[in-house]
């Protein structure tokens, strides 16, 4: 590992002259895309700014990670940060100096960006309350750890044809998506993993094909292996809108598809590849203070607790990082998760640190609605089509005034565009953003999308039932919200009554 991370090194220095030629205008923002990726990084829009993509493994931030952020922003005047679908974080509006030398303390600080985009093995998920987490199966993060670790290897060794999300899911919440993404691994009772492959969201959404059941821990990494090779294999190295894992299923077939799996899978059993991992003890109990509150969750560890903490539209302010820091610092075993939701949970709290938790993240979503996930959006990302950020924002304005009781209205997911980083598939209500020509004039809009699930065994995509004007969205959230409230109902209650009183109410706005 460490030979790797000097490349890693070694390879910034053409990061940084590639970027320099970017900023000085003698390469294509296509072209610099298509390298910088490869370093976690893109130009925004426009070309003026740099973001920069953070891995964390399991979304981990430890509080030496929390530190080094927060002294990132403080250092460089970060001006935007997000939290991430794929449990990441990305820091916005860089300059040309500040992405090249963020990149590189970044890897000094035990946090990679190599391979944070373009085609390469992506951030590695896991339920984000793993460890922790009362009713899950197992601890599953040890394991994701190491073949997040393995991973790394390939970017320098291994050509793929676009790139490769993996998913560690620890429970049948599923909230990884271990089950339909290019490869994802999903915890089982009897403390082996079902393991699932070539599926995803974005373009021609795909359920994951179920190749290996009862698969031992100690095992994933030669499923990992077989993973790549298959899509070495068979992957379309010609047209990129058909390079992602999912496609296979359409060139082989689900059975062909599955059988070219277990055929590399053979061929890499009789490799070196037993993982020997063992969990972390936890010696820390609670103090004896008790506490409750929707935002507080007791951990399986007696006396401990997690405070849920989630930015509007995952963007926290830029201090946040800095104040989290300070708060924590002296807590014993506490540290930050990112969720796939854009939700950031402190863990490993007793019950008085998590009184004061409460307290420095009360500027957190207030209810479920809140907790709303949106992409970035087109005001920075290169191939965004609409605002999603903005969108939630002017949705969110005309609800607060609403004053609904929580649940009337459920969490929605929000994209800018089809590659689906605000996860709309999977919404009880979900919008991709898109154009819509109404009298004769283009107008902003989003593309509607109901009843989408991720929970293992009851997975399924959204139905799309048609284009809402960008401007109408916060009153047809108002209107929904009113029928609702009328009823005495929370929003899943009154549409699993009767989904054709949602039907009428969208159809009013529906295009």
């Amino acid at each position: 590992m460490e030979q790797l991370l000097q490349e890693f090194k070694e390879d910034l220095t053409e990061f940084r002259e590639m970027t320099k030629k970017f900023y000085a205008k003698e390469v294509s923002q296509k072209d610099y895309k298509g390298f910088s990726g490869g370093f976690g990084s893109y130009a925004q829009r426009g070309g003026q700014a740099s973001m920069l993509r953070l891995r964390l493994p399991g979304g981990r931030l430890t509080k030496e990670k929390l530190k080094f952020v927060a002294d990132m922003i403080a250092q460089y005047g970060v001006e935007k940060l997000h939290f991430t679908t794929c449990q990441t974080i990305q820091l916005h509006n860089l300059s040309e100096k500040s992405v090249c030398e963020i990149s590189q303390k970044a890897l000094e600080a035990g946090i990679i960006t190599r391979g944070g985009g373009g085609d390469f093995p992506r951030n590695v998920m896991v339920s984000p309350l793993s460890g922790v987490e009362t009713d899950e199966y197992f601890d599953v993060m040890p394991y994701a750890e190491a073949v997040s670790d393995y991973l790394l290897g390939f970017i320098k060794t291994v050509k793929l044809p676009r790139k490769l999300k993996v998913g560690f899911s620890n429970s049948p919440a599923n909230v990884t998506h271990a089950t339909f993404r290019d490869l994802g691994f999903a915890a089982r009772e009897d403390r082996t993993f079902d393991v699932y492959s070539a599926g995803g969201l974005g373009n021609n959404p795909r359920m994951g094909v179920k190749v290996a059941e009862q698969v031992l821990p100690s095992d994933v990494r030669y499923y990992v292996k077989a993973m790549v090779e298959t899509f070495v294999a068979h992957g379309n190295y010609e047209n990129r809108g058909k390079a992602r894992t999912r496609y296979m299923q359409e060139t082989l077939g689900v059975e062909g598809y599955k059988a070219a799996y277990l055929e590399q899978l053979d061929k890499v059993k009789g490799e070196d590849l037993k993982l020997d991992v063992s969990a972390r003890p936890m010696t820390k109990s609670g103090d004896g203070t008790t506490v409750s509150d929707p935002r507080i969750l007791k951990q399986k560890q007696d006396g401990l607790y997690t405070v849920a903490y989630h930015p509007l539209g995952g963007v926290p302010d830029v201090g946040k990082l800095a104040e989290l820091y300070d708060a924590v610092k002296e807590m014993e075993e506490v540290e930050v998760r990112l969720a796939p939701d854009e939700t950031a949970y402190i863990i490993n709290l007793n019950g008085t640190e998590a009184k004061k938790m409460l307290e420095v993240t009360s500027d957190g979503a207030r209810n479920l609605f809140e907790t709303s996930v949106a992409c970035i959006g087109n005001s920075i990302c290169q191939i965004g089509l609409r605002d999603s950020q903005g969108a939630l924002a002017e949705i969110m304005e005309e609800v607060r005034k609403q004053d609904f009781a929580d649940g009337v209205l459920p969490r929605i997911h929000i994209s800018g565009c089809t590659s689906s980083c605000g996860t709309h598939q999977i919404g009880k209500l979900g919008f991709r953003g898109g154009v819509k020509r109404v009298d004769e004039v283009v107008e902003p809009a989003f593309t509607f999308y109901v009843n989408g699930a991720d929970e293992e065994g009851k997975e399924r995509f959204g139905e799309s039932w048609g284009m809402m004007l960008q401007k109408e969205m916060p009153a047809f959230f108002v209107e929904l919200g009113k029928a609702v409230e009328a009823e005495h109902m929370t929003f899943d209650s009154w549409f699993a009554a009767d989904p054709e009183k949602l039907r009428r109410i969208a159809g009013k706005y529906l295009y």
